[in-house]
């Protein structure tokens, strides 16, 4: 899902949030955890993706269309794992700024029901004076939108990435269109109740590391968040922070707006393979072994 694209118009001049850099401390129990993550991709590389086979053999692999609130629609490309998934994206496949290459976002989502009421608590009390609510919707197709989850974000002017912290909702649970799993437990919004099982029959199972590029001013949007979240926040060296909590590590690396772009993807996998293959995807290379564990690196075609 791309959440930004409801936001179509804000992008191009983020306004950051105030952020003491110094502090590493998560802001009490971790609620958010990283649910997916989306990139704007040179149409080369775009289209290879989507024409892989190897892809559909090494994921759960689906490339499908999808309807949002407002009527908005997107064709995104998608490897889907047990909790997490990755959503990749052409030039132009995307409305105004938010196709252009480099262009991307990072959605954080909670487990159980209430806690990202909590999320915005939290932001509130470092500085965030209005977190930005939104309720998104998904239309399966008869033109009646149903209830998808709730969202927040910390601005809703940025350079070309934004984040978001999400909570999915009853209504979508309860819609057997949704073909989603049972609840584990009461409150149970989950990721892996989201996602389906298909990936048991693949090798890939989660992300486990992803890395983007984006602006100082939207490094500085998305901090916030991810604190708020509970995440373990430290700066790096070069301006960027690595944000560790959840079983997935996010770095994000502070570049001027031209070098901003999804740059690599760590991913467990279901079994080990006792072999290295390295397969190009247009200017991008997945390396998948030896062992339980996958890199997908990405070039840029500027």
């Amino acid at each position: 899902m791309v959440f930004a694209v409801a936001l179509t118009g804000l992008v191009g001049g983020a306004t950051s949030t105030a952020w003491a850099g110094e502090e590493n401390s998560p802001t009490g129990q971790q609620l958010l955890f990283y649910n997916h993550a989306y990139g704007v991709l040179d149409r080369e590389t775009a289209d290879a993706v989507e024409r892989s086979a190897y892809l559909r053999e090494f994921a759960n692999f689906q490339v499908r269309t999808t309807t949002g609130s407002g009527g908005e629609t997107w064709t995104g490309r998608y490897l889907m794992g047990r909790e997490t998934y990755l959503e990749l994206f052409g030039v132009g496949d995307l409305p105004g700024g938010e196709g252009t290459l480099g262009a991307g976002g990072l959605g954080v989502s909670a487990e159980r029901a209430g806690d990202l009421a909590t999320v915005t608590r939290r932001l509130r009390d470092q500085g965030v004076p209005e977190p930005v609510a939104f309720r998104q919707t998904r239309d399966f197709g008869d033109g009646v939108p149903v209830p998808w989850f709730d969202a927040v974000l910390t601005t809703t002017e940025y350079d070309a990435f934004a984040a978001w912290g999400m909570e999915y909702l009853p209504e979508y649970f309860a819609d057997p269109r949704s073909t989603t799993e049972p609840p584990g437990h009461p409150g149970d919004v989950g990721r892996e109740r989201y996602l389906s099982d298909d990936y048991r029959d693949r090798l890939m199972r989660d992300v486990t590391s992803i890395r983007l590029a984006l602006t100082a001013g939207d490094l500085a949007d998305t901090v916030p968040l991810l604190r708020a979240g509970g995440f373990t926040v430290r700066k790096v060296p070069g301006g960027g922070v690595v944000a560790q909590g959840g079983g997935t590590t996010i770095r994000l690396d502070s570049v001027a707006r031209e070098e901003a772009g999804l740059r690599q993807v760590e991913m467990s996998l279901n079994r080990p393979v006792a072999y290295r293959h390295e397969e190009r995807i247009g200017n991008s290379t997945l390396t998948v072994g030896p062992g339980t564990r996958a890199v997908w690196t990405f070039g840029t075609a500027r």
